[in-house]
């Protein structure tokens, strides 16, 4: 089990904009506010604090229930850690029921974000303060604060990996790139891939990088579920389709089960591994890294981001305000939701090291 670790410094948000729900056209950060919200009236230490979580889809989601359960413990409270691996329909009941059971905080990593609104009007309803774990929940204003990475610096990091590796593999284009994004059901998924697009749209405009499948838009490239067998299959449709000939220099994943999906793939078609990027550091694919195989992951520490959950319960059981670092960014549909963000870190073999120094699961993988 991986222990937590001293949460680095957040970095400032550079003012980015996105249509829709997720980062609003008026951006920018207020480093340190605690003025996004209300701070509740307090409550007793042993309060039970409600965590639903998504299905098991990835290791952070899996690291993140033992964190919460052992965190929230030691912080005195009574955890009700829940994954809902039925769907959207078990998280629906699962809150209600955490409500039923009087909890004074409910921490939602949602399913499907825009599929929530009745139940954490009830959880409001009830006096329960909402927060939006790593998922922002959308289309609702039961929702109090957001903790998470800056999952649109992800995609920045993961489209700049991308460029990097397939200059370090052949100095000058054009480079032939396919595309993958996340489910569509998941609010980060749009914004991973905005985020990688602001860095490469660019290059595809002036021919630098060149679709071959010509599928660009997010709705052509998502992976419904972030399922593995899904990513693979629409690998070996676009291998056959377009790769016959031309050689594929480097593939978007948005994270590490997709990109060993799609190395899969591209493996069983007897061609060799492009650059392909990632997300979440998982242990496959740190091996992977470190055998010259998966180009780049991106470092979201889940001990970090329990840290930080825990804290902003710690703070409002305390009857004070959560502290915050972002107070206009994060537009969830109906009202732009205080955020805590935290800096993601880009991993390649050159820094794999010195990235996880002080994890212990990793850092013996790199040596």
């Amino acid at each position: 089990m991986r222990t937590f670790t001293k949460v680095l410094g957040v970095t400032a948000v550079a003012a980015l904009a996105l249509t829709g729900c997720g980062r609003s056209s008026d951006t920018g950060t207020t480093p340190g506010a605690s003025n996004g919200g209300s701070a509740a009236a307090g409550f007793p230490a042993d309060s039970v604090i409600g965590i639903a979580l998504p299905q098991k889809t990835s290791e952070n989601w899996v690291l993140a229930e033992q964190l919460f359960k052992d965190g929230l413990s030691a912080a005195g409270f009574k955890g009700d850690v829940q994954f809902a691996n039925g769907g959207v329909s078990e998280q629906q009941n699962q809150i209600s029921a955490m409500v039923t059971k009087g909890a004074k905080v409910i921490v939602v990593g949602a399913i499907d974000g825009s599929q929530l609104g009745t139940q954490l009007k009830a959880a409001k309803d009830a006096g329960a303060t909402v927060i939006a774990y790593d998922r922002l929940v959308k289309n609702t204003a039961a929702v109090d604060y957001y903790v998470a990475y800056d999952n649109f610096k992800v995609g920045e990091l993961q489209g700049q990996a991308l460029l990097d590796g397939m200059a370090k593999k052949k100095a000058n284009g054009p480079y032939n790139i396919e595309l993958f994004a996340g489910s569509p059901d998941d609010a980060n998924a749009q914004v991973f891939f905005d985020g990688a697009m602001k860095v490469l749209k660019p290059k595809i405009d002036d021919g630098t990088l060149k679709v071959v499948s010509g599928q660009k838009d997010f709705n052509q490239v998502v992976t419904q579920g972030w399922k593995a067998e899904n990513a693979q299959k629409r690998m070996d449709t676009l291998l056959s389709a377009n790769y016959q000939s031309a050689a594929l220099d480097g593939v978007l994943s948005p994270n590490d089960t997709l990109a060993r999906a799609i190395i899969t793939s591209v493996k069983a078609a007897g061609k060799p591994v492009p650059i392909v990027t990632g997300q979440d550091s998982e242990v496959e694919s740190v091996k992977s890294i470190m055998a010259g195989e998966q180009y780049s992951t991106i470092n979201k520490d889940t001990r970090n981001l329990v840290k930080e959950t825990i804290a902003m319960v710690s703070a409002l059981q305390k009857g004070q305000t959560p502290t915050v670092n972002d107070t206009k960014s994060y537009n969830n549909g109906v009202k732009v939701v205080p955020a805590n963000l935290l800096p993601p870190v880009i991993v390649t073999k050159e820094n794999a090291a010195e990235a996880y120094a002080n994890d212990p699961t990793l850092a013996p993988l790199t040596k």
